[in-house]
């Protein structure tokens, strides 16, 4: 069942039958759900339906051109960008009411609070996440493979409630998407010319690991701050090996 509030939620997923009816469930004040998806092979389209979302199938080149095809599709005048790793909350469906009702600004950042394993991860950087999720159905995402974002040159507002996402249900799940991910960024930014050198590959993964678990105080998370701090720097080494290696005509 949906709600009342005035709004359309786009939901791209792929294989996420362990998470689609949660999120889905967490945004069901919302006039309008499109779950937009792609050679699924478990039962997200069916779960999504069953809980009253419609099923957009799109072939995938990006996120972000997966959620334009929904927000083509969509009715409202306002659109909420929510994965299927998030989850809503009643608050946010209020604060959203009310800005559709007296809006100020074209796209509104909202607030993400970040968990690892299970573990909310307060400092790192991660208690900075803001993207811009809620704005009007005029505007569009870019087409980047990763770091996708809402194409706005307006100035952008701040919700006051949040989301609630966790991106990692595994260590397995991290390199998973880590493999995917560092080879997206890497091809991205190949095509626009950009190539590296070894000391970069070298550099560049201390550099994260200090700025996260010090500069931003990454310890205060215990152990899991440090165990991400790690992951992050091997993030950014898989993606800059990568680029090196494309250097040298090496795929």
């Amino acid at each position: 069942m949906t709600g009342s509030v005035p709004v359309t939620v786009v939901i791209a997923a792929r294989n996420e039958a362990a998470n689609i009816t949660a999120c889905i469930e967490s945004v069901n004040w919302a006039r309008e759900i499109i779950v937009v998806e792609n050679d699924s092979v478990d039962d997200t389209a069916d779960l999504a339906m069953r809980a009253g979302a419609r099923v957009l199938q799109h072939p995938f080149a990006t996120i972000g051109l997966q959620r334009n095809a929904a927000i083509e599709q969509a009715s409202a005048e306002w659109i909420l960008v929510v994965d299927a790793d998030e989850r809503a909350t009643p608050e946010l469906g209020i604060e959203i009411a009310a800005i559709v009702k007296r809006p100020g600004e074209e796209a509104y950042r909202i607030g993400r609070r970040n968990f690892f394993l299970e573990k909310e991860m307060r400092h790192g950087g991660w208690d900075r996440d803001r993207p811009v999720r809620f704005f009007r159905s005029t505007l569009r995402y870019s087409s980047n493979r990763v770091h996708e974002h809402v194409e706005t040159s307006a100035s952008t507002g701040q919700l006051e409630s949040t989301l609630l996402h966790a991106p990692y249900a595994s260590i397995d799940q991290y390199f998973e998407k880590l493999d995917r991910y560092s080879t997206w960024w890497a091809e991205d930014r190949f095509e626009r010319g950009r190539r590296v050198s070894a000391l970069t590959v070298v550099a560049r993964p201390p550099f994260r690991f200090l700025t996260m678990y010090v500069l931003k105080a990454g310890f205060l998370d215990g152990g899991a701050g440090a165990v991400l701090a790690c992951m992050a720097a091997t993030s950014v080494m898989a993606k800059y090996a990568r680029l090196w290696a494309m250097g040298l005509g090496i795929r």
